[in-house]
């Protein structure tokens, strides 16, 4: 696991919140999309429990790096023999060809772009993650014995909602434009839980989705081009904080630790099932989550910076941009008793604290 005493510290956490480590056991886990945001917490959150004495039998790794091989993936390797990293497509690459795929227990398919920036730069690449990679992954384990396949999903699925349906429950079929720049990442989500849905019928695998909600935390690229990574990267480098809208939208920041808890007690859910993974307040604008980074940066990094408003050079930034996101987390909480407890204040903190333990390991 990476040496940052605020991952160890979050690695813990989850470990107390999840509480089912020992499922995994002497199970082999294979991640897609593993270099990503979330694959960072997942994947070291199983290197944690390898440590920890928890004898998971293998972890293989997958992604095509297109954005780049992060310095992590490096420090994480190996591991006693139990950590593979592979370099693998999983929408064009064959799944056969990857030592003990066929073996794997738990698989957990989050192989795509995330970020508006970057999936609008790579729109073909986006879709094929989510159609034909996770097509792949479910032909090739529809006759084997998985315990559990989790499909990452998107809270984008749900368009922008009519303000009746805010807070948003899983039931909620979606305002989504199939025309537009962001269609590449919201539809390709829509026909991804469509897939899991159908093999789920027919041919009764145990499959999970997971809807994740502006998650945000550890582990985030500074150039992601997502709201919490631009502010973190404004205060790191002592700039002036940019707001390319009129910092009115509004949304629900849930710190990764608690989302990665969310997606661990689906993995182990015991029936297909689809869950809002995010946290309920506060609902915040954009304007003030600037302004909680603004006053946490000046305890940390003695940053001195202003907040300041630009148009954005990219016509399509803001083009079908929601103007609020507000996930109902009750199903979640009734099924997987999923109980989000860290508030966007303390979790900036800790974000803004790894950044700067990184900067000084450096």
């Amino acid at each position: 696991m990476i040496d940052s005493k605020i991952v160890q510290g979050d690695m813990e956490y989850i470990a107390r919140e999840f509480k089912k480590q020992e499922i995994f056991r002497n199970k082999t886990i294979l991640i897609t999309g593993c270099g990503g945001f979330l694959g960072f917490y997942i994947t070291n959150f199983f290197v944690y429990l390898i440590k920890q004495g928890i004898d998971v039998k293998s972890l293989i790794l997958l992604d095509n790096f297109v954005l780049g091989e992060p310095d992590w993936i490096k420090e994480i390797k190996d591991n006693d023999g139990k950590v593979a990293v592979y370099k693998f497509d999983i929408s064009k690459d064959n799944i056969s060809d990857i030592p003990l795929a066929k073996n794997a227990d738990f698989v957990i398919h989050m192989a795509s772009i995330a970020s508006p920036t970057y999936y609008r730069k790579y729109p073909i690449e986006t879709i094929d993650a989510n159609v034909w990679g996770l097509r792949n992954l479910l032909e090739y384990y529809k006759e084997e014995s998985l315990k559990s396949l989790v499909f990452f999903s998107t809270s984008e699925i749900y368009g922008d909602p009519s303000p009746e349906f805010i807070p948003t429950s899983e039931e909620y079929r979606g305002n989504v434009s199939c025309i537009g720049p962001r269609t590449c990442y919201d539809e390709a989500k829509r026909f991804g839980e469509a897939l899991c849905y159908v093999y789920s019928t027919i041919y009764g695998m145990p499959l999970r989705i997971v809807r994740p909600f502006n998650n945000y935390g550890p582990g985030m690229n500074l150039d992601d081009k997502r709201v919490p990574a631009d502010f973190a990267k404004a205060i790191v480098n002592g700039e002036d904080i940019v707001i390319h809208s009129d910092g009115t939208p509004t949304r629900t920041f849930c710190y990764v630790a608690d989302a990665i808890v969310g997606y661990l007690k689906t993995l182990v859910h015991d029936k297909f099932d689809y869950f809002n993974i995010g946290i309920e307040e506060p609902e915040i604008s954009i304007k003030k989550l600037a302004e909680i980074y603004q006053e946490e940066g000046k305890s940390l990094f003695g940053y001195k910076g202003k907040i300041k408003y630009k148009t954005p050079k990219d016509k399509n930034y803001l083009t079908h941009n929601p103007l609020r996101r507000c996930p109902d987390i009750t199903k979640a909480k009734r099924i997987l008793d999923f109980n989000p407890r860290i508030k966007v204040e303390e979790g900036v903190r800790r974000f803004l604290e790894y950044l700067k333990e990184r900067t000084v390991q450096r």
